[in-house]
């Protein structure tokens, strides 16, 4: 599919060109989109449980939203999405990944950027008890991640009623963001990500390998060779990045997918901008507006809707076309 580079995306005037605070913005002063949730716990096959927050409006199409590293699904950009389909007639899901939902999951293992064995269970479930004439599954940043990752390995093996899938945001090459991120100007974020993690890794201590020295888990690289890869069956954290990177899974692709990544992203690379994939993948598009920091794109809008909202939904709508040479 094409490349887009001219997106009609732009920023409120006092937030050009400022790439930490269209990240920042969005998630400190934006006003909580108001949903009514409802929230239902399912067991998982390892004996564990996922917490699935519902937005129901009595509609025959649902969106699956999935949030980014140490958020929920309460997170702003997940209820303002899920508020933006809402207000279209479809029903919204928000998967709070293991441990994320404001309970410690009971196994010692949690959630990463290429867990897609619960995603897939989700899917399964929802179709075993539910009756949906179409899902589209909507990740951002580590959710979108996931998204990609899913949708690449299922392939034409996707279930008949996913249609779409959406990603923004998306480190879809871990390990040099890994590095990015460490970066002292990404020291905020990084700072921020870890005192979650590691709070979580106190919660159940218990379960976790001997001698772990939680507050010496100051960067990725440290946290996944010492957390990461050993509770989720890698060698080390670079085996983790490695196997876990969206951009692989790209080509395997089969539904129609976007992926919106900020040419100003602070937390994203040049790796992580999967043009060679775009080009060859009739079903796979990429978009990069010039700006729009990280999972930001804030908006001034007489209803609340952020770009990124209206953006799916767009892409959600269109019509379907086939793809030509596959």
């Amino acid at each position: 599919m094409p490349i887009h580079t001219h997106i009609d995306y732009s920023p409120p005037r006092w937030l050009k060109n400022r790439k930490h605070l269209q990240t920042i913005y969005p998630t400190l002063l934006r006003p909580t989109p108001p949903l009514s949730y409802l929230r239902e716990r399912i067991p998982t096959p390892d004996g564990d449980f996922l917490d699935l927050d519902w937005s129901r409006v009595k509609g025959t199409k649902l969106v699956i939203v999935l949030h980014g590293l140490e958020g929920s699904a309460d997170t702003k950009y997940v209820r303002g999405m899920i508020r933006a389909f809402n207000r279209r007639g479809w029903d919204g899901m928000g998967l709070n990944f293991r441990g994320c939902s404001g309970e410690t999951n009971i196994l010692p293992r949690a959630y990463h950027s290429g867990d897609t064995g619960d995603i897939d269970y989700v899917i399964q479930r929802i179709n075993d008890h539910h009756h949906y004439e179409e899902i589209v599954l909507i990740g951002f940043s580590l959710g979108g991640n996931v998204t990609l990752k899913y949708l690449g390995e299922k392939g034409n093996q996707v279930p008949a009623n996913l249609t779409r899938g959406v990603a923004f945001s998306v480190p879809c090459d871990l390990e040099s963001c890994s590095y990015n991120l460490a970066r002292f100007e990404n020291f905020i974020y990084m700072q921020r990500f870890m005192k979650s993690l590691r709070q979580k890794v106190r919660e159940k201590i218990h379960l976790m390998p001997e001698g772990i020295q939680v507050n010496q888990l100051r960067n990725f690289s440290q946290f996944d060779d010492a957390i990461t890869a050993p509770l989720h069956g890698f060698e080390n954290a670079v085996d983790y990045w490695t196997k876990s990177s969206s951009k692989q899974f790209i080509p395997g692709i089969r539904i129609p997918t976007l992926l919106v990544n900020a040419a100003n992203d602070p937390f994203l690379t040049p790796e992580c901008f999967p043009k060679e994939e775009a080009e060859q993948n009739p079903w796979f598009t990429l978009e990069v507006p010039g700006q729009g920091g990280h999972t930001g794109f804030p908006t001034q809008s007489f209803d609340g809707e952020y770009w990124t909202e209206s953006r799916a939904v767009t892409f959600a709508m269109e019509e379907k076309q086939l793809a030509v040479g596959f």
